[in-house]
């Protein structure tokens, strides 16, 4: 029974990458001899480059290295040193500047980066093997420290190690700012890593990612053309206005600020282009800081310019603050006060309710202050930040009234008096449950707040806040997979599943990115164009050539942030069937008719009919591999090598939305490394086909490997009542009386 369920889950992945790798040679330009540290240096300088990124001022925001590695313009760096939505120029050695033109490919888990730019017959540095360095080989670092041109440093390579989770070289070399994303060589002049980051524990020691992780992104690049590199993550100037400088950028629902802005004390705006809420008015945002000496919150009554209120918290404490201008001297701080609500290195919700004579602030529907103060009205709504704060908002409204989960005080009795049963052993989980789920959101609130003051009951409550919100994910995905087939929300779905392990996960947000995209083609002639391989084509180059999507590079196919949607969206990174998903959804957006996902051993693809000659003939496409199109016959041979699987007649039919989810969690349970990260995901198989004795009697084997045995016992007697064909139910019986 196990070896045939351990066989359905290994064929329901949608990986691809099944067959081994060549290991990489050397580059044949490589040279075959040692050289001198001083031959290396003037052999190399020519391929070393300096990397700028421009701020929105046309002032340079940060600095690193890069080295050439083709004729053609191609140079490799740090993601960190390129950042997001920055123009980018590049120094070469003999001085001339030049603007990026494409970012070639990106790996945020690698932190690599390959960018390009128009010049060309440039000299590259040879690629060596980072899989043939040896502890104690002698290398040599070149870079641009702090600014500085060239610089070389010699050294050794003193360990191999796992660096959250990525391969690194150790090296025995200072490396300083600026030194990131300069070349590692070994003496024969073959680039070996990529310097990435200095070590925390003395000045005397480095790191850089291996140089076979960088030939991953040159085989399967992902090229976005650099005008669309300057819109990743940046603000919706339909919605927002950013004032006074700093770094403001938007990923799918998150808004994050970084940087001083140019005001006074660092002061910055971003204020909300939608019709000024008329009096009275609330206004809200949940809001994190990174560190909590910063200063991050709402800002409300404000003319465009310095003068505006602002509710923010800073230092631990939670401030009014009335500016009346762009200095200190015209500012009053209304109110600074500790609040027991405020939850300090966590998500926190501010809301401000302003009337004629007075405004009354709460963090996280506390009452945190209440001021008669009526020196400003009228004005805009937004955010504001002070300092070198770094934070991250969400959920920001602003009207008449704003939803908020506050707790009504008779239902706050009712529940801690619920929580105080079910602590005391008192009350059925189940009764609880149900409870909780009819205010998930407000119980979440309420347990958390509990916990804090019962730090030796904090654990379960912590794990049933946990279930109240993975059954509620639960119920809401079963009730979207039970509608029709052709009015179920597939990308909604998907971001449940993500949200099953994402508390915090905002759905609407990627919903409304993904709806951005499609509204970017709607008007495309070749999506109007009525030819549906026309359509598929363009929306093809849109994703994987305009927008950087690709399939996940090296081993790392199992990391479940490719399974997440939202991480897919974010990183543009995935496997098959989050990829077909993604394409899916933008063409049921699109209109496009007769497109539909196809469930093929270990390689998830999209397909589509069109007529031709009187018949509608079928053509593939790979998504993990950049959206290539194939025949059928053609996609029938890649699987038969890569899996030796035959695909079947069923396997070739639409594969339904339920399927597809279903397939993801198959994916998920494989990916999880441990019994008890796999559990959450055999609960939703569960939720989505209660029915299945195959899942069930695994659910029953991992909740005893995790010592959950009341669990397994409830999983082995209902396969013991249902009674289902191919079990052995006499060892079944034995397993539950034995528990």
């Amino acid at each position: 029974m196990r070896p045939l369920l351990f066989t359905a889950l290994w064929l329901a992945l949608g990986s691809g990458l099944v067959l081994a790798k060549p290991k990489p040679k050397a580059d044949s330009a490589a040279g075959s001899h040692a050289h001198s540290v001083e031959e290396l240096t003037v052999a190399a300088r020519p391929s070393l480059v300096t990397v700028t990124q421009i701020g929105r001022g046309g002032s340079q925001e940060a600095l690193g290295t890069g080295f050439i590695i083709s004729s053609d313009g191609l140079i490799a760096t740090n993601l960190h040193v390129i950042g997001n939505a920055r123009r980018i120029k590049v120094q070469l050695s003999d001085g001339s500047m030049h603007d990026v033109t494409e970012i070639h490919a990106t790996d945020p888990t690698l932190d690599l980066a390959i960018i390009r730019i128009g010049k060309k017959d440039l000299t590259a540095l040879p690629l060596g093997d980072s899989d043939s360095v040896k502890q104690g080989q002698p290398v040599v670092a070149l870079g641009n420290p702090q600014g500085l041109e060239f610089s070389v440093v010699e050294g050794v390579i003193s360990a191999l190690r796992e660096v959250e989770g990525s391969n690194m070289i150790q090296i025995a070399i200072p490396i300083e700012e600026g030194n990131s994303g300069g070349p590692l060589l070994n003496l024969k002049g073959e680039v070996q890593g990529v310097i990435t980051l200095k070590s925390a524990v003395t000045n005397n020691l480095g790191f850089a990612h291996a140089v076979n992780d960088l030939r991953l992104l040159l085989e399967k690049p992902n090229p976005i053309p650099m005008q669309r590199w300057l819109t990743i993550g940046r603000l919706d100037d339909r919605l927002w206005e950013p004032l006074q400088g700093a770094s403001w950028t938007q990923h799918a629902g998150v808004i994050q600020v970084d940087g001083s802005g140019e005001g006074f004390g660092g002061r910055s705006l971003c204020l909300s282009k939608e019709n000024p809420p008329a009096m009275p008015f609330e206004a809200s945002v949940t809001v994190k800081l990174d560190e909590e000496s910063g200063a991050a919150g709402l800002s409300f009554c404000a003319d465009g310019k310095d003068v505006h209120y602002g509710f923010y918290p800073s230092a631990g404490k939670l401030r009014l603050t009335r500016f009346n201008g762009p200095d200190v001297f015209s500012w009053s701080i209304l109110s600074d006060a500790p609040s027991s609500a405020y939850r300090s290195g966590d998500w926190n919700t501010l809301r401000v309710r302003v009337d004629e004579n007075k405004i009354q602030c709460f963090v996280n529907d506390t009452l945190v202050t209440e001021q008669q103060d009526s020196g400003l009205r009228g004005g805009r709504v937004g955010l504001c930040k002070f300092r070198q704060t770094k934070a991250y908002f969400k959920h920001f409204q602003a009207g008449e009234k704003v939803s908020h989960s506050q707790i009504s005080d008779q239902l706050a009795l009712q529940l801690n008096a619920e929580l105080t049963d079910y602590l005391a052993h008192k009350g059925p989980k189940d009764k609880t449950m149900e409870k909780l789920l009819a205010e998930p959101a407000a119980s979440r609130s309420l347990l958390e707040q509990r916990a804090k003051t019962l730090e030796e009951q904090a654990a379960t409550l912590r794990k049933l806040g946990r279930e109240v919100h993975r059954r509620n994910t639960a119920e809401e995905l079963v009730k979207v997979l039970q509608r029709p087939a052709d009015q179920t929300e597939l990308m909604r779905a998907a971001l449940l599943v993500a949200r099953h392990d994402n508390a915090e996960l905002d759905t609407d947000a990627y919903l409304r990115a993904v709806e951005r995209m499609a509204n970017e083609l709607k008007k495309d002639p070749e999506i109007t164009s009525g030819s549906t391989s026309k359509a598929a084509a363009r929306l093809a180059h849109y994703l994987f050539k305009e927008n950087g999507f690709h399939g996940s590079r090296s081993d790392a196919i199992d990391d479940l942030s490719n399974s997440y949607l939202n991480q897919v969206l974010d990183d543009r990174e995935g496997i098959p069937i989050t990829l077909s998903i993604v394409f899916l959804e933008l063409c049921r957006q699109l209109g496009l008719k007769d497109v539909y996902g196809v469930s093929l051993p270990g390689r998830f693809m999209v397909a589509y009919r069109e007529q031709f000659g009187g018949e509608k003939v079928e053509t593939y496409i790979d998504v993990f591999d950049g959206g290539k199109f194939l025949q059928p016959s053609e996609a029938e041979r890649f699987i038969i090598q890569t899996t030796g699987q035959v695909v079947s007649e069923a396997q070739r039919e639409p594969a339904t939305p339920r399927a597809m989810i279903l397939r993801l969690l198959y994916n998920l349970t494989s990916f999880s490394k441990k019994p008890e990260l796999s559990l959450p995901y055999l609960d939703l198989i569960l939720a989505l086909e209660p029915d299945s004795p195959g899942e069930r009697l695994n659910r029953a084997f991992t909740r005893m490997k995790t010592g959950d045995s009341p669990g397994a016992k409830e999983d082995l007697k209902k396969l013991l009542e249902t009674a289902p064909a191919g079990l052995d139910l006499q060892r079944i019986d034995a397993l539950y009386q034995s528990l």
